[in-house]
């Protein structure tokens, strides 16, 4: 599938598979690329989500509420979301190497920057700016060469691939609270951009543009704006406003809950680590099962499920419980997150892929705008949980819901 004219562009940067020397999809060469996204994965939102370990120093030292803290979140994952687009046309048109490159290079000066912050709002700007341009510059471009890359284990592939969200969730932010309690905040954030990135730099030299299937290449080229007009994407784009609402509230407040309710802060930061662990289960093993049960059917499921593991936060009332909280979102939302660019490669095809899930993902911006600063308000209001984790499942709830009219077959 086609995006639009100028993603036409992209056949100037990747190979057909008609030639006899290119590579062949499904190779040993297309699961070095699905390895290399996962790193980049494991990477990027290691730093994103690690920054529920980073919010109580950040608004101590700052003398700010949570909701003014959380916007540090909020904007980062707007910006990221709304630029997806422009990130996944980017790669379409010239490549995903040079693209992936300036994402490195933004992202560790944006976490640098961010260390040198005198007030809040410039913390806010600097690491809004390069963190979110970062992984604009990497996600959607790096789902979309996986998706390349792969044919008949497509599904599986992108399991992997972005499995390493879940394992830099488990890794990272685990060490970047070890940091904190060292070194500092300012400096723990000096150390990971700085890693970050060389580990970057070092994936966007190894990537390479998937190339195109005969039968993709073949297919009439459906434009972003006709796509955008369908009923599917439509619900698409508003179960993936709701939903978000469900996934980004955990990562910025869970820990700041469990804190006050008597765990360690290494502790308390540790459960966004128990979501990334229970995430790479949810993108591995569904992913893998997709293609008995449908790929479709799968994603709703692990929606619903999303929405409904609230109730287990609702009901906590000891550090145990918030573990099981976080296994069993984090296993519905690593499924959903597995699922959602096989869902639009199935119903949309694969060429100029990267553009649609950048249009499908500005939705995202939208709940990153509106859900943490609301919880936190909310909370800096009532000083209670209970309506945020309400309106987080409900949010899922409501998200499943909206998919049931989806069609469940490829068109």
């Amino acid at each position: 599938m086609n995006a639009d004219d100028t993603a036409s562009g992209s056949s100037s940067a990747v190979r057909h598979s008609t030639n006899p020397t290119a590579p062949v999809q499904d190779s040993p060469r297309a699961w070095l690329m699905a390895a290399i996204a996962f790193l980049a994965c494991f990477t990027i939102f290691g730093v994103v989500y690690s920054f529920g370990a980073f919010f109580k120093p950040m608004a101590t030292e700052f003398g700010a509420s949570r909701a003014h803290t959380s916007i540090v979140f909020s904007l980062t994952a707007a910006i990221y979301n709304l630029l997806g687009l422009a990130g996944g046309h980017l790669s379409d048109r010239f490549g995903p190497r040079p693209v992936m490159a300036a994402g490195a290079v933004a992202l560790g000066a944006g976490l640098c920057a961010t260390a040198t912050a005198s007030r809040l709002w410039i913390g806010c700007v600097a690491y809004g700016l390069g963190v979110g341009v970062g992984v604009a510059c990497w996600y959607v471009p790096a789902l979309a060469v996986v998706s390349g890359w792969f044919v008949k284990r497509r599904t599986a592939a992108l399991g992997v691939a972005v499995s390493g969200v879940g394992g830099g969730t488990l890794v990272v932010v685990p060490i970047a609270a070890g940091l904190i309690q060292r070194c500092g905040w300012r400096e723990a954030y000096v150390i990971m951009g700085i890693a970050a990135t060389i580990v970057l730099l070092g994936c966007a030299l190894m990537v390479e543009a998937p190339p195109i299937h005969e039968t993709a290449a073949a297919a009439a080229p459906i434009q972003l704006t006709a796509a955008m007009g369908t009923r599917d994407f439509v619900l698409l784009y508003i179960s993936s406003v709701l939903s978000s609402v469900s996934i980004y509230i955990p990562f910025v407040y869970l820990p700041d809950f469990a804190h006050g309710h008597g765990a360690s802060q290494v502790a308390a930061a540790a459960l966004v680590g128990v979501i990334g662990a229970a995430s790479v289960g949810g993108r591995l093993g569904l992913g893998a099962i997709a293609g008995r049960t449908g790929t479709i059917t799968l994603y709703r499921a692990s929606m619903l499920l999303l929405g409904l593991s609230y109730a287990l936060w609702i009901a906590a009332h000891a550090y145990v419980m918030l573990v099981v909280f976080a296994l069993v979102m984090g296993a519905a939302y690593g499924g959903m997150i597995a699922l959602s660019p096989a869902v639009i490669a199935e119903i949309f095809g694969v060429r100029g892929l990267g553009v649609i899930l950048g249009a499908l993902y500005t939705s995202s911006s939208i709940s990153a705008l509106a859900g943490p600063p609301l919880a936190g308000f909310v909370i800096d209001r009532t000083g209670s949980y209970l309506w945020v984790a309400a309106l987080a499942g409900g949010c899922g709830v409501i998200g499943y819901l909206t998919l049931i009219p989806l069609h469940l077959r490829p068109k």
